[in-house]
């Protein structure tokens, strides 16, 4: 298995090395996370404050256990509403490990909050984002070593801006976003970009069913656009069990099956882990991916907690 790895791992890198030396790019896409609708923040500013508390999310995904350079994800969010104003801001870092290369991600959100109806508000996002990316080039196998184009490869810095909608209820939510406007070319000399960062477009929706007072059932779905790769559609069944209890199940279109499991320690702590299985030939090389995240909330010592949202 090792040698398999290896050898894929191997075969990887020729194909990036050759898109390398004729002039081409590959093209990077944004995180992956399996339990996306516990943290939207990430792909939606328009999310930061939408809980009405103070929130802190750590998270970290090791994706493709086994799989020598597979991604490895590390997490943390910050957002609140801002007093008793109708705006929310949160703040956000992220750094993902794949293969030779390390991204550190850091974003500010900024939430306008609308109230349209009596049950829904329609929040309004800005994001701004500091990207740093660096290239390991000790970590490739380079046919020729005095080669220009891995001389003197130093961490890049892209800053970018994005937008969201996020309409929500204690019950419902809609949203529609694209976290990065502008394309990040790296290590860009007009003849040659070792990665380029495409724009993305989500999708999220999700609805609470109360089955029984005991019982509820929240489905979610996730769709991510991007130019060049195929649609991706993350479609989760949750049931909340005695508002502690949290089970569920995913499916990536063409790409993955997932078991969630979370659980309401207290009021402010709630702990949850979801293990993806691939459904693709890259199940023979690795053991499948775990991800495991911890949230904090600080409620108002006048506030009640509602029916958890889940969102």
């Amino acid at each position: 298995m090792a040698t398999k790895n290896m050898n894929m791992m191997k075969t990887y890198i020729t194909i990036i090395c050759t898109f390398i030396l004729h002039g081409s790019c590959y093209c990077q896409q944004d995180s992956q996370y399996t339990q996306y609708m516990y943290n939207t923040a990430n792909v939606n500013p328009a999310y930061a404050g939408s809980r009405g508390t103070l929130t802190a999310f750590l998270l970290h995904r090791n994706q493709w256990v086994g799989l020598d350079g597979a991604p490895v994800t590390n997490n943390f969010t910050v957002n609140s509403p801002l007093g008793d104003s109708n705006f929310g801001i949160g703040v956000s870092f992220t750094n993902d490990k794949i293969g030779p290369t390390s991204e550190n991600e850091i974003s500010a959100d900024l939430a306008y909050f609308i109230q349209i109806s009596e049950n829904y508000k329609l929040s309004l996002g800005l994001k701004g984002t500091a990207n740093l990316f660096n290239l390991d080039v000790n970590k490739l196998t380079i046919y020729d070593p005095l080669d220009p184009q891995f001389q003197n490869v130093d961490t890049e810095f892209s800053p970018n801006v994005g937008a969201g909608l996020y309409l929500f209820s204690e019950n419902t939510y809609v949203g529609l976003s694209v976290p990065n406007f502008f394309e990040s070319y790296r290590y860009n000399d007009n003849n040659v970009a070792i990665t380029k960062e495409k724009i993305h477009f989500y999708f999220i929706a999700g609805h609470v069913f109360e089955l029984n007072p005991n019982l509820k059932f929240k489905p979610a779905l996730m769709t991510k656009v991007v130019e060049g790769s195929p649609l991706q559609a993350d479609i989760t069944a949750n049931f909340l069990l005695f508002d502690k209890l949290t089970l569920g199940a995913a499916y990536r279109w063409d790409a993955a099956v997932s078991g969630l499991a979370g659980f309401q320690i207290s009021d402010s702590w709630f702990i949850g882990y979801g293990y993806d299985m691939e459904t693709t030939r890259l199940v023979n090389y690795n053991s499948g991916t775990h991800e495991i995240f911890l949230r904090y909330e600080i409620f108002k010592n006048n506030g009640k907690i509602t029916t958890p949202r889940f969102f």
